[in-house]
């Protein structure tokens, strides 16, 4: 039995993509609850879309951030011994689904393209979509401390085939690249929201993880 999770975002597919669209959204929901993943999960999924409904004054194409929110970490699986990226991987299932889906185009290219940016989240702030996508994803950042550390301890989880001795630098250097940006987030709305905390929990995070 899927839980109420699993309903709601199954509505929220079928409205973005339509009745005919179910398996899809049942298989997408599927995979954001595959057995290893502690963070990016159906939870993470529905979070990044709650923050997409709350920036999309600032989105050009609204159904393209939610289709690219979708797919975004659709292929999540970081022990993957391929030439291909987790969001190559993503932004190639999407296109084929969203073609299957007779979804037009542009907007078929345009989600690839948003769903791509996410590897490195250098979204320029003059691209709207890529903005507010960016910005929903990371916005788990800009939570409150208790719920930015268990969101870090999940991430940690993720990768707990890997020691401490590799793990620390590595994610010290993702982390010290958002906070030497000018801005984490690149929408206006987002900023005023989350940059204080996150710039807050970040340092924090970077200070227990160099101890």
């Amino acid at each position: 039995m899927p839980d109420a999770l699993d309903t709601e975002l199954l509505e929220r597919w079928t409205a973005l993509a339509g009745p005919a669209s179910t398996r899809y959204g049942k298989k997408l929901i599927r995979a954001y609850r595959e057995p290893h993943r502690r963070y990016h999960t159906t939870e993470h999924l529905a979070h990044v879309l709650d923050v997409v409904d709350l920036l999309e004054a600032e989105a050009k194409r609204p159904d393209a951030v939610r289709y690219a929110a979708w797919f975004h970490d659709a292929v999540y699986d970081i022990a993957i011994d391929s030439h291909l990226t987790n969001e190559e991987r993503s932004a190639r299932l999407a296109e084929a689904v969203l073609h299957r889906l007779r979804v037009p185009a542009d907007l078929v290219a345009e989600v690839g393209r948003l769903v791509r940016m996410t590897a490195d989240h250098q979204a320029d702030p003059s691209d709207r979509d890529s903005a507010v996508l960016c910005d929903a994803d990371l916005a788990i950042l800009g939570s409150d401390p208790e719920e930015y550390r268990r969101y870090a301890a999940r991430v940690r989880d993720e990768y707990r085939h890997i020691r401490d001795a590799q793990f620390r630098p590595g994610r010290v250097r993702i982390l010290r690249d958002l906070i030497d940006r000018p801005a984490i987030y690149r929408t206006e709305h987002a900023r005023e929201l989350f940059e204080q905390a996150a710039r807050q929990n970040v340092t924090a995070e970077i200070e227990r993880l160099t101890r």
